[in-house]
């Protein structure tokens, strides 16, 4: 079991949050897309004739690309790896890109899964992000999506934006409910240093909300998420029943992946390759049938930490005795008076040798993972 993860470098302009790798110039879009599906080829073996059982359309906007230009992609890896009949496909897009016929489009070319940025549905806020959409669109779009038969929906939430109570926040969710999507994914504003808002907080001309503001905002979707019947089964991620991300839930449970693209990520268990983050030098080196990555060998220290880092943020949790016999790691003898603590304090519990993080813990948990890490 594997997926492939394709990132599409393209944007029409430039959300005032964003550090992803992505450009707003279209002019090499088309030999970006070939270089794609050449690298593609390049790297067959990759996965070593493991089924693929998720596909995923990240950017950038892949929402940008033509219908040929997405058929091209989806039947060169149908060509090139033994995909799952019941694969799951999904597409990120923006809500402005998603007329009906561009639905149809996307239903024709195979993707069962959309991935809508949303954002907000308060217009200011989508101002302040420098967003390409409004917020009738955010709406529309995903009634649009419905009626073209999509029945597999995810949408992103930020949260934690500046505002003068919680009044907005909570108007969102009020407007995300009445829409029935199977998933939500909600994120809090962090601020880059590279980007729009870092560079006016930096100059005083923006203010993030205090850690205090985004740790009610989280709350308040934690306790009108479960309201909600959706199950959060992981930190950012909620759905309703049997309607997780398998793609993303790959990342967090250690599956293998390709990631195809510039600045893409794979992983094959064992090492971590990184594409350069440079359109003009991806689309040069894959003319010369050269794979512009980086690879990272992984330590049993760094596999160690790395299922930490992933799975404790998840519904499933960190399985201590995997973590022991597979890492050769002890975290409950190395930690043993601070797990005691975590659950004194209630910030996690442990149960058939699986630590999970209570909803308490999860505001915590970057800096719960980093104490359990090994040195």
């Amino acid at each position: 079991m594997s997926g492939i993860y394709l990132h599409i470098p393209f944007c029409k302009q430039a959300c005032h949050y964003c550090d992803f790798h992505f450009s707003t110039s279209m002019g090499h879009k088309a030999s970006t897309i070939a270089a794609i599906a050449r690298e593609l080829e390049l790297r067959r073996e990759y996965l070593q004739g493991q089924t693929v059982r998720t596909i995923y359309f990240g950017g950038g906007t892949p929402s940008l690309l033509t219908q040929a230009e997405l058929e091209l992609l989806l039947q060169t890896i149908n060509r090139l790896f033994i995909v799952s009949g019941d694969a799951e496909i999904t597409l990120e897009a923006n809500p402005d890109d998603l007329s009906p016929e561009k639905l149809r489009e996307l239903k024709t070319a195979g993707i069962n899964r959309l991935s809508i940025g949303l954002q907000s549905f308060h217009e200011p806020h989508l101002r302040l992000m420098n967003r390409a959409h409004n917020a009738s669109e955010s709406l529309q779009c995903v009634r649009d999506a419905q009626a073209a038969g999509f029945d597999n929906i995810t949408v992103d939430l930020i949260y934690g934006i500046p505002a003068p109570d919680h009044t907005i926040w909570q108007e969102d969710l009020k407007t995300l409910f009445s829409l029935h999507v199977q998933h939500v994914s909600c994120y809090a504003l962090t601020i880059e240093p590279d980007t729009a808002l870092g560079r006016w907080s930096k100059k005083g001309k923006f203010r993030p909300s205090g850690d205090d503001f985004t740790a009610q905002q989280f709350e308040i979707l934690l306790e009108q998420m479960a309201q909600h019947g959706f199950v959060q089964y992981e930190i950012s991620n909620f759905c309703q029943p049997g309607h997780e991300s398998r793609h993303n839930s790959n990342y967090w449970r250690g599956v293998h992946y390709l990631g195809v693209g510039p600045s893409a990520h794979s992983f094959n268990g064992h090492s971590r390759q990184y594409n350069v983050a440079n359109n003009r030098k991806y689309t040069a080196a894959i003319s010369q049938s050269i794979i512009p990555a980086e690879t990272e060998e992984l330590s049993l220290a760094d596999q160690a930490n790395d299922y930490l880092l992933t799975t404790l943020r998840t519904i499933w949790g960190c399985d201590l005795a995997l973590l022991r016999d597979k890492y050769k790691y002890d975290a409950q003898a190395s930690h043993q008076v601070y797990l005691q603590e975590l659950q004194q304090q209630e910030l996690a519990s442990i149960n058939d040798n699986v630590l999970c993080l209570t909803d308490k813990g999860k505001l915590l948990a970057d800096q719960i993972t980093l104490d359990l890490m090994m040195e």
